[in-house]
């Protein structure tokens, strides 16, 4: 029997444990920098409209599925997909929803470190006297393993240890008392922390503190639209994209956490209420931060340049330093709530990445929950430790590529064909309807039998056949050569080889094959943790068969 007996202690822990979930550090650091990068204002519109016909549809579909599973005391996706379909591969496809969580920990903790780490450096004026680019040096000093600041031998080392204990012991408290708890005082520290930055990042003023523009220089350059990017594929692609990042869907994450919901409360107005807090957090507070400080300080031509790093660029390698020019006090202050803001937006995604594996050992193997959290714990810290150690080959943006963007399209993918056409669009929508506290509108049900899985078939085909620049026009008119970051060319490591073939320094060549094998490394590991689990969801099901269960 399964020694998973947990709930959530109240409806509002639940929805902010939730929207802690969907609430991550891309908020702030990814969706700006998407919207700039794609439109501006007019990226609103494909965005707003990938959120309502695909990120609303999804999180109604894993609640649904979730509380489904939960009333055969499912905890995880092998066993909640397996109770939808008859076919037993199902169960094969829900080791994504313990897979990807497992490889996307791994190197979002030691993200999250790096927030934890920054929040001790801008308390104790490590940035007050470093100008840009001593900033931007402490940065690439940290990740590089290079002389710790206060003397602290292999610091990146130290607070991914520190932070990856923290999420464990948090996680090894319960639902209730652990992941409920840290939501409750996390999210509305978050939002404090987020509305005190938006206000000092909009109504920066020319002339004041150093700035050069006013902050409507900044707030135009984010949302004025640019509506000839309406028609490029790539503006829909990245929109639909940020939508998987920004709602942790195609994870697992909420199908676990609505499996401890009763089967009689109501999931429509909690998955929407979770739903729309995160695009509150992330268009209103994300679009008011970053790109309106920066540019406020460095104008136009210098964030466009950043920009093209992405958000990290700009969030760790910039703005502590801008924060100072308000002065020491407001500066340790700022650069506190803004690593303390993303902090809590990196351990609320975080703590929810645990819970389907511990629920899977409780519910397979009757672990105890403390166990089964600390197991989480060792195996995060024995696949994380290479994102660590090799950062600079490219680790890291491997495992975020393929558990962290790949593997969600494709779970999600699978999903809603399972729910829709498997287990049926008339038994799905009573799931979605029963017990609702809102009239789910009926016109979503054919948007989730048919717009859904189409959009999603479109986002996955998308990204393994993207076109060379992501030239659309060109690929539609008879010359489609693939790009080095389509998935079939990723595999093949194309780029890398082409760069090693245009190499003569022999130090290059050198870190060239340096990466060549780390990034090949990195995939076979991240291969067998998906076959190991795989083996043990296989060992379950024998399992259940001699007990009786099936």
């Amino acid at each position: 029997m399964s020694a998973n007996k947990e709930s959530w202690g109240s409806r509002v822990g639940l929805i902010l444990a939730m929207a802690g979930n969907a609430v991550g550090l891309g908020n702030f650091l990814r969706f700006p920098v998407q919207a700039v990068q794609n439109g501006g204002g007019a990226f609103i519109i494909p965005y707003l409209i990938c959120f309502l016909v695909m990120g609303i549809p999804l999180l109604w579909i894993e609640w649904s599925m979730g509380r489904f599973g939960g009333k055969y005391g499912h905890h995880s996706t092998p066993f909640i997909v397996d109770t939808m379909g008859k076919s037993r591969l199902w169960k094969y496809i829900g080791v994504f929803g313990i897979w990807t969580n497992i490889a996307v920990a791994s190197y979002y903790c030691y993200l999250e470190s790096w927030t934890l780490s920054y929040v001790f450096h801008s308390v104790v004026g490590t940035f007050s006297d470093l100008d840009q680019e001593g900033v931007s040096n402490f940065f690439n000093t940290y990740v590089s393993l290079g002389k710790s600041t206060f003397g602290i031998p292999y610091e990146p080392i130290v607070f991914f240890v520190g932070c990856l204990l923290l999420n464990t012991w948090i996680l090894s408290k319960g639902l209730a008392s652990g992941v409920e708890r840290v939501a409750k005082i996390g999210m509305p520290l978050l939002i404090f922390f987020g509305i005190f930055l938006a206000f000092k990042g909009v109504t920066i003023e020319a002339g004041e503190n150093g700035a050069s523009f006013d902050s409507a220089v900044g707030l135009n350059f984010l949302w004025t639209p640019n509506f000839e990017e309406l028609w490029s594929p790539t503006v829909w692609l990245a929109a639909a994209g940020q939508i998987f990042f920004t709602l942790s869907v195609g994870m697992g994450t909420v199908q676990c956490y609505a499996s401890y919901v009763r089967s009689r409360d109501d999931i429509a107005l909690n998955a929407m209420s979770a739903g729309w807090m995160n695009e509150f957090v992330e268009v209103v507070l994300g679009g008011a931060i970053l790109i309106p400080i920066s540019i406020g300080y460095l104008g136009v031509d210098r964030v466009t340049e950043l920009v093209q790093s992405g958000g990290l660029g700009l969030g760790f390698r910039t703005l502590p330093y801008l924060f100072y020019q308000w002065g020491d006090f407001l500066g340790a202050l700022a650069g506190f709530m803004w690593f303390g803001l993303l902090f809590f937006a990196g351990i609320t995604s975080s703590l929810a990445m645990g819970t389907p594996w511990i629920g899977f050992l409780q519910d397979e193997f009757g672990w105890r929950r403390k166990s089964a959290a600390w197991s989480f714990g060792v195996i995060v810290l024995v696949l994380g430790m290479p994102t660590v150690l090799f950062f600079k080959y490219g680790v890291f943006d491997e495992y975020d590529y393929w558990a962290g963007t790949v593997s969600l399209v494709v779970f999600a993918l699978c999903e809603s064909i399972l729910f829709a056409w498997v287990f049926g669009m008339g038994n799905g929508w009573r799931e979605i309807t029963s017990g609702a506290d809102i009239n789910v509108p009926g016109f979503y049900r054919f948007i989730i039998k048919f717009i859904t899985p189409l959009l999603l078939i479109w986002v996955f085909l998308g990204s393994l056949f993207t076109p060379l620049n992501n030239d659309w026009g060109k690929a539609f008119a008879g010359n489609w050569v693939l790009d080095n970051g389509s998935i079939i060319k990723k595999i093949m490591n194309s780029g890398l080889k082409e760069q090693l073939a245009a190499a003569t320094d022999p130090a290059q060549i050198e870190m060239l094959q340096d990466t060549m094998f780390f990034v090949n490394a990195s995939r076979i590991l991240l291969l067998g943790v998906w076959l190991t689990l795989a083996l043990l969801v296989y060992i379950a099901y024998k399992k259940r068969v001699r007990e009786g269960r099936i």
